[in-house]
């Protein structure tokens, strides 16, 4: 451990300025690869709300399903889960991207989750931790949610951290 510990660059974002929408968080270099890391921003830091547990668990089981068998970014998909403050996602994608560039595979991802019926993937005793935690209505009423107010006619100030 450093002596002194460095900031993390996404503590550097001013979050009262941060408004919902598709952001780069951050870019690493991995063994000859780019990872980018997306913040995928439900909802407005510190200004609304923020996501209850049991609906944000159903996106992301739903969110992970579908990028994962997605045709065109199931191979680079390397990670889609909750933040920690319930205000959104985190989504890593193989590739030097921008926001713009996963747009419209945002837009498929919640219009999935908004139109799901059935049993959530991955939601019993043995596939995890906390099975029970599930609400799908709630998660198809965020998801339609961000798909109309947010992505549907997003524009660069949803798109570029302030």
């Amino acid at each position: 451990m450093k002596d002194k510990l460095e900031r993390i660059g996404s503590f550097s974002v001013d979050h009262n300025k941060l408004k919902r929408g598709v952001y780069v968080s951050r870019k690493d270099a991995v063994g000859g690869e780019v990872i980018t890391s997306f913040d995928i921003r439900i909802k407005r830091p510190n200004r609304e709300p923020i996501l209850d547990i049991a609906s944000l668990h159903t996106i992301e089981h739903l969110g992970a399903t579908f990028l994962r068998n997605h045709n065109e970014w199931a191979d680079k998909t390397i990670y889609f889960g909750p933040m920690g403050c319930r205000t959104g996602c985190y989504m890593l994608l193989k590739g030097d991207l921008e926001s713009k560039d996963v747009v419209d595979l945002l837009k498929e991802m919640f219009q999935f989750i908004n139109d799901f019926e059935g049993k959530i993937p991955g939601a019993s005793a043995v596939e995890c931790g906390h099975y029970l935690s599930q609400d799908l209505p709630m998660a198809k009423w965020e998801s339609a949610k961000y798909l109309s107010e947010v992505l549907e006619d997003i524009d660069e100030s949803r798109l570029i951290y302030p």
